[in-house]
């Protein structure tokens, strides 16, 4: 599918903007000014938050399978989850999922 560079030069510059007002109204409004508390508390889990939602469409809905729930994907989520969990781990977890997916896609 291609885009109409238009079209493409209209959004580019408006994405652009969104993205420098979004981190404006942190930096520019709040300053050096401390957050409030309950803010802080709610910007731990952005990172925790953001990670499964970047993942999940893969494993659910993979372009590799045409959109079908692949059951090699979904035993490296479990095993990556898993481990995660158990160890506290990121990389580890990372290592596990990877090596379960190369080992159940190559059985």
């Amino acid at each position: 599918m291609k885009i109409d560079p238009a079209t493409f030069w209209i959004v580019l510059p408006a994405l652009g903007l969104g993205t420098y007002l979004i981190r404006l109204s942190f930096l520019g409004v709040l300053g050096s000014r401390p957050l409030p508390l309950g803010l802080r508390r709610a910007l731990r889990y952005t990172a925790v938050a953001i990670l499964p939602g970047l993942v999940a469409p893969a494993v659910l809905w993979p372009a590799a399978t045409a959109g079908q729930t692949d059951p090699a994907r979904l035993a490296a989520a479990c095993v990556t989850l898993a481990v995660g969990i158990a160890t506290r781990s990121v990389i580890g977890a990372i290592l596990a999922g990877g090596v379960t997916l190369y080992a159940v896609l190559w059985i």
